[in-house]
């Protein structure tokens, strides 16, 4: 009779769109969601009120809100109005759906899915035909358009500087889907090295963060600030050191950025992997041979006691990819009670 769901910030939350939709059907009617309907005014009205309004006889819901402190209320405001509550169906594949909003209300960090190519001897990169030019593509055309995609439904992109310099990427969303807000372009940079001809500044709108060791009054800072993009300084303990990735997030979760696609060099991606501020990975394994050693996805020992959870493997053309949390559920989510009806 009627369906949803929430595309963007500020919009109609799901509720109101399929209530919408069903018109004077929705009384009497069951109401199927993957999350608790919300029971306070924030953005929108409550969502709760709507369907007691609507005159909707049962909810079934996937799961509570993970936000400590909202989740269950919008499920008693429903039971004291005497709708049927009903929790837990396919809540497994509910919590996934919602593991980076989760990770981001309860912990103010964003969710951080580390993406990687590499060739079937666990490389990053394939030798360059000449050093002036590129690097030959490891995946396939359908493996890059996954990625396009993943990097649609992520909030920021974080690399390295060794990746700019290295590989003069764009780094951008080319699915062409619409998006409620660019996508934010992080680099790691600490001696501010961002070459001032590089594409992704050439391109940058508003959409580049640069995070550096350096003073904010460095002749370099003023330079990139004045072709548009912004720099932030985090102090180190040792002069010119790499940003802290921990503080990096945490300046990336206050601004209000959810999910993060790291696609960075082997560096950065032991450190991330290391501190445990990974969340997810997804690698793609092309059906190619680099014959080299210099770029490994990580550091083993980043690697070490890592247990993987939600292990998924799927074919995009002829590479194979492999996607898996490193965590478990519960330390991304609070534990939701068992299904139950009321």
């Amino acid at each position: 009779m009627g369906e949803g769901f929430h595309a963007y910030e500020g919009r109609k939350h799901a509720e109101i769109l399929a209530l919408e939709q069903a018109g004077k059907k929705a009384a009497g009617a069951t109401l199927y969601i993957n999350l608790e309907p919300c029971s306070h005014t924030g953005r929108t009205g409550p969502c709760a009120d709507a369907l007691i309004g609507a005159g909707v006889r049962r909810v079934v819901a996937a799961m509570r809100d993970p936000n400590p402190s909202v989740a269950g209320r919008g499920f008693r405001k429903l039971r004291t109005a005497g709708i049927k509550v009903e929790i837990g169906l396919q809540e497994g594949e509910a919590r996934r759906l919602n593991a980076a909003f989760a990770r981001w209300i309860t912990a103010r960090l964003p969710f951080v899915t580390l993406k990687a190519a590499v060739t079937l001897d666990g490389q990053l990169a394939l030798p360059r035909e000449r050093p002036s030019k590129r690097p030959p593509w490891i995946s396939s055309r359908e493996s890059r358009a996954e990625v396009h995609r993943m990097r649609h439904s992520s909030d920021a992109l974080v690399t390295g500087i060794g990746t700019i310099l290295a590989d003069d990427p764009l780094l951008t969303d080319r699915s062409s889907l619409p998006r409620r807000r660019r996508l934010l372009r992080v680099i790691l940079d600490s001696k501010l090295r961002l070459p001032l001809r590089s594409r992704i500044v050439r391109a940058a709108k508003n959409d580049v963060l640069v995070f550096t060791a350096m003073p904010a009054n460095h002749p370099r800072a003023k330079l990139l600030r004045k072709a548009g993009i912004e720099i932030v300084h985090l102090a180190s303990k040792k002069t010119f050191r790499q940003p802290n990735l921990r503080d990096v997030l945490k300046e990336l979760g206050r601004r209000e950025i959810i999910s993060v696609l790291l696609e960075a060099g082997s560096r950065l991606n032991s450190a991330a992997l290391a501190s445990d501020l990974v969340d997810r990975i997804v690698i793609f394994q092309a059906p190619t041979v680099s014959g080299r050693t210099e770029s490994p996805l990580a550091d083993p020992q980043a690697m070490r006691n890592k247990k993987l959870w939600n292990v998924n493997v799927q074919r995009f053309g002829p590479d194979i990819c492999i996607e898996a949390d490193l965590r478990k559920p519960s330390r991304t989510l609070p534990p939701s009670k068992k299904p139950r009806r009321r």
